[in-house]
This record gives C-alpha cells, structure tokens and sequence, in this order.
C-alpha cells in the first residue's frame, strides 16, 4: 500500500481547529498525483498522452479528528478499473502518526482526453499501470452502471 505522509499546516485547519474537510480532498489529490510521478506518470506525461483525471464523486467518513502538530499519511488502494481503463476507484485511508485510522474516502473518477473533453479509455501501458496498483480486498471491474450506482442525475432548471 502507498502511504503519503503530511504536516498538517495551520491553514489546514478550520474554525473547529481541526483539519478541515477540503485538505482532505487536497490530501488524496495530491497522493494520487506523487504516486503517479514517482512511477513515471507525472503531470508532463498525462499531457503527452492528452489525458486528464477527472472525479465523478468523492464520499468521505470521518472517523476521529486531525489536529496540527503530529504527521498525518494518507493511503492509496485501487477498488475498481473498468476494462478499458476510463473509469477508475480509489480508497484513501487516513491515519495519525500512531497508525490509527482517522477516516477513508471513496473516490471515483474517469480520464479525459483534454482536447476533446470527451471520456476515454487508456493507453495499454497506462492501463497496465493503473492495474498494477495495490488493490482493495474488494476490488471490482467497474462498468458504466457503477458510475451512477448511488442514482444521481442531472436535474436542469426549467
């Protein structure tokens, strides 16, 4: 499993005094994106493949409180890949310098070729890549269907 570590920053911190729920997205973000650097798939070559990552939904759990002063790390596991490589699951653990697990997001996402701006699917050696990951003992093939399996549509103003 990948582990990214952090010193929370006071402008992490919330009114609450505690990390705030938007360092955590930037947390995972950033953990994804060194992940992929350290491997050889760092923003330049994203752009050399014109692909982009994008999310569809990130469902947060919070289980204990983060404060400033003790490093927090934060995992990277694969949960699901579709067969082509468009859609993509990661789960990204946070644990406190004692290895207590402070709380866990769900992220769903997909890759866009950024002149299109249209879904696609993946390069075999990306693909190869993102299938190489540490997977979640849940791990699935996801499909289309998985994208909207929590029923969330579109509902346009008339």
């Amino acid at each position: 499993m990948y582990l990214k570590e952090f010193e929370i920053r006071w402008d992490d911190v919330d009114a609450n005094r505690h990390l705030r729920n938007s360092a955590y997205i930037d947390y995972m973000s950033h953990t994804r994106m060194s992940f992929f650097s350290e491997k050889g798939f760092g923003q330049r070559h994203l752009a050399e493949m014109n692909l982009g990552p994008v999310a569809l939904y990130e469902r947060m759990y919070y289980f204990k409180e983060a404060f400033p002063g003790k490093p927090l790390r934060v995992s990277l596991q694969l949960k699901g890949l579709s067969e082509e490589g468009t859609f993509f699951e990661f789960v990204h653990n946070f644990y406190d310098h004692k290895g207590k697990n402070l709380g866990r997001c769900e992220m769903l996402g997909a890759w866009i070729d950024l002149k299109e701006r249209k879904l696609v699917p993946l390069p075999k050696e990306f693909y190869s890549f993102l299938d190489g990951i540490d997977k979640t003992d849940d791990f699935k093939t996801l499909t289309k269907e998985d994208t909207r399996k929590h029923g969330q549509f579109p509902k346009e103003l008339q």
